[in-house]
């Protein structure tokens, strides 16, 4: 789908001329392995019922974005950032006691999101252009996968009208947001952008706990609540940095 939009846009050839640039295509190379990463984490998550530790996944999205922010980048923090981290943790360490182990699919979801949101910021490339050389690169190894399950009778595309339907919409419903949103990121303040990122796993919560009924015992609650109170301190700084920076401009 991306490849037919810039055909449409006559923008085929200037995309893949990228591939004779080494260091844009190591990045994006990089790029589209934690993409796949995220991507496959979550589906399987969903398939087993996971949904709510997924959600968790993307709530602490942002406090990890903070945290190579300070690490990697050398940014300094602001004291209610520092309180959000500080409650985050602690969620977290309440969530660890309360599943017996670490909730590694949320760890794993908000790391490889937080990195891939790192790489992308030291890469200037337009987000049409750039989720179409990483999905192009993640195609060789997901084709080899769907081969192997083709020869181990273990497919579904192609096998049942509805399944195939369902499928190829999954594909359009993962790339249609996930456009739409770089180019939010374009065009909404940092405000508005970084709060309408708390939709996402809000909605998933709601899918896990209404829809497929997950348990939520005292514990992931408590967990879950330090998390909502970190977000909270984390979207007041938001919105006080941007009036600051409106005032100064």
């Amino acid at each position: 789908m991306c490849i037919l939009i810039l055909g449409l846009q006559k923008k085929l050839r200037k995309t893949f001329a990228v591939f004779r640039q080494p260091r844009n295509i190591a990045i994006l190379a990089l790029t589209s392995g934690l993409l796949t990463i995220n991507w496959t984490v979550y589906i399987w998550s969903v398939s087993v019922n996971k949904v709510v530790e997924a959600s968790l996944g993307y709530y602490i999205s942002p406090l990890v974005s903070v945290a190579f922010g300070v690490v990697i980048l050398r940014e300094k923090m602001h004291k209610l950032q520092w309180i959000a981290v500080f409650l985050a943790f602690v969620g977290v360490l309440v969530l660890t006691f309360e599943y017996g182990s670490l909730p590694w699919i949320a760890l794993a979801l908000a790391v490889s999101w937080g990195a891939y949101s790192l790489l992308k910021k030291s890469l200037n490339f337009p987000p049409l252009e750039g989720i179409s050389i990483e999905t192009t690169i993640a195609l060789l190894p997901s084709l080899v996968f769907m081969i192997m399950l083709e020869s181990q009778g273990g497919a579904q595309l192609g096998h049942h009208f509805l399944y195939t339907i369902l499928l190829v919409g999954a594909g359009l419903m993962t790339v249609v947001p996930l456009l739409l949103f770089n180019e939010a990121m374009i065009r909404l303040p940092l405000t508005i952008s970084g709060l309408l990122q708390y939709l996402t796993p809000t909605i998933m919560f709601m899918v896990g706990t209404v829809v497929n009924h997950e348990s939520m015992p005292k514990g992931k609650i408590i967990g879950f609540a330090f998390i909502w109170v970190a977000l909270v301190f984390l979207g007041t700084d938001l919105v006080k940095s941007n009036r600051a920076s409106a005032s100064a401009v």
